[in-house]
């Protein structure tokens, strides 16, 4: 019987498509990376999903944000890709913790119950905290280092964090985990050295919509075509270790 997976089970077959369903997946962050992660798994048959965010929907969010339109403004992230997930999977299990993920309140999350993790969160601190929570429960989790102040998509690469260059980000995160013992981690990130932005908006942002962006030092500058890249990157990776392609591969 035909479904809306049966082009994928073509390439993946029917034992992949159940361990695909059967998989729990966790994304901290639903913004520009973090939402086409959720879309392309949910169209790749993930069944569950928790989405991790507090974050609203910013007009500023239009020109990159796969949940963010003129008619999402203003509405919470996790609720508008919650309900994008189940027109996609009507059948899919969503639990929505609208927060943001911080060292303060890391303990207070199911993480015994993830199969797999994605950050694609903001903050070092966080993302720091997120691999630590994934070393300690044995979970696999990939994260996405700087998509933000870039043009070129094609300079995106997938490797350990230690194997990285010239990301500033990931940088930080070599010097931190090493610090904490953290021997790898697989991350997304990308060769193209940042971009100046031209102008600083960081007073101007979203009046009228409560914005984390308005906490920042500095917002950075963002296309559609590069977190979106960056986000399809990290579902395709999460997909292929799920069915062992990657280590299929490696063989």
């Amino acid at each position: 019987m035909l479904s809306q997976f049966s082009r994928t089970e073509l390439l993946l077959g029917k034992e992949n498509m159940r361990r695909l369903h059967d998989t729990k997946v966790a994304i901290f962050g639903i913004g520009g990376v973090g939402g086409y992660v959720c879309e392309a798994l949910a169209r790749s048959g993930i069944g569950a999903f928790d989405l991790i965010d507090d974050d609203k929907v910013c007009l500023t969010n239009i020109n990159r944000q796969i949940i963010a339109t003129k008619k999402t403004v203003g509405q919470y992230k996790v609720e508008v890709m919650q309900e994008r997930i189940l027109e996609i999977n009507s059948n899919a299990d969503i639990k929505i913790l609208r927060c943001f993920f911080l060292p303060e309140n890391a303990d207070e999350f199911p993480f015994q119950e993830y199969d797999y993790i994605v950050d694609a969160v903001d903050t070092i601190t966080a993302k720091i905290e997120l691999v630590l929570k994934a070393q300690e429960f044995n979970i696999p989790i990939i994260s996405s280092m700087g998509a933000g102040n870039k043009l070129d998509a094609s300079q995106f690469r997938v490797a350990d964090i230690y194997q990285t260059k010239v990301c500033p980000l990931a940088k930080v995160m070599r010097r931190e985990l090493k610090k904490r013992g953290v021997k790898n981690l697989k991350v997304v990130y990308s060769e193209e050295q940042p971009i100046k932005p031209i102008q600083d908006i960081t007073n101007e942002c979203s009046s009228e919509v409560e914005h984390i962006c308005t906490q920042r030092r500095n917002i950075p500058g963002s296309v559609a075509f590069v977190p979106s890249v960056a986000g399809l990157i990290i579902a395709g990776e999460i997909v292929k270790d799920i069915c062992n392609m990657n280590h299929q591969k490696e063989a």
